[in-house]
């Protein structure tokens, strides 16, 4: 993704400062551009639709609740209100208005994870107001509403996906790069979500196995040519189409565990929701796949 030049400037004073210049280039590229959600104050419900993560959700009457294949009330998560986002959007992805909400099933197993996402345009929302989540959901937990206060960052890749090659000499390290990071991310707390950044994880192939379900609907074996193979073949054997979507599976949403919210995924670990580049510029929020990464 592209950097503004006031965020270019920014980590090029920061690589001088960190004396680590060679990795400016790689940096440049590989950087990404990501808004991030701090839990801010408890939930107020008496304005609607404000950025808001656990609690209830605001949503129109006439709107039925998702639910799982079994029909159970999915559990209501968080929702964004799309004009919070987009003043921090810099990468232009997201509809500009609107609200986005998250809702899951059971979190088992951790791949394929039932869910909705729901986008409801202004026009739709006129008589969006609190709703209570039914009294058992998926999850058979009630979590605790904060409002969310948005702010656009940036994120160098992650340890599943730096080029340690490339970023390490004999006077930088692994370590040195991890403070960099910080640096650079500007992490707070009570950060709990973020949009389009690098996915927490171990391999660096999260968007292998999200592209692999919503193109072809297989599910991942953690082998990477096996799966790029079966994508390739979706696209008539072209390979080059094939990566470029992968390249274009993005992360749509990560969720942290939160123990204010109540949230806790596994063993403190993250939801990942994915989307098409090219769904998500159309507006189409009903072909996203859910994951569940825990250490």
């Amino acid at each position: 993704m592209n950097l503004s030049e006031q965020h270019r400037n920014r980590l090029e004073q920061l690589l001088h400062d960190h004396q680590c210049m060679h990795v400016l280039p790689y940096l440049l590229e590989k950087t990404r551009n990501v808004i991030r959600g701090v839990k801010a104050e408890k939930a107020n419900y008496h304005i609607p639709c404000t950025s808001r993560v656990g609690g209830d959700p605001d949503l129109p009457p006439h709107l039925d609740w998702p639910l799982t294949t079994d029909g159970v009330p999915m559990t209501f998560l968080l929702q964004l209100n799309l004009k919070d986002m987009a003043i921090h959007d810099e990468s232009r992805l997201l509809p500009a208005s609107g609200m986005l909400y998250f809702f899951v099933g059971i979190d088992e197993p951790a791949y394929h994870i039932q869910h909705r996402v729901l986008y409801l345009q202004d026009e739709q929302l006129a008589t969006a107001k609190h709703r209570l989540s039914p009294e058992e959901t998926a999850l058979e937990e009630r979590f605790c509403g904060y409002q969310l206060d948005a702010r656009g960052s940036l994120e160098p890749p992650n340890y599943a996906y730096v080029d340690d090659d490339l970023i390490e000499n004999e006077t930088f390290g692994y370590e040195d790069y991890e403070d960099l990071c910080f640096e650079i991310s500007e992490s707070q707390t009570g950060d709990v979500v973020k949009l389009f950044g690098y996915p927490e994880g171990q391999h660096g192939d999260a968007e292998i196995e999200a592209a692999l379900m919503m193109l072809t609907g297989a599910n991942y074996n953690y082998k990477a040519k096996e799966a790029l193979q079966k994508i390739t073949n979706h696209f008539a054997g072209d390979e080059e189409k094939a990566k470029q979507e992968i390249q274009d599976t993005l992360m749509l949403l990560e969720l942290d565990s939160d123990d204010d919210i109540g949230f806790c995924w596994w063993d403190a670990g993250v939801l990942h929701f994915f989307i098409r580049k090219e769904d998500l510029l159309a507006g189409r929020f009903d072909r996203t796949y859910c994951s569940l990464y825990s250490s």
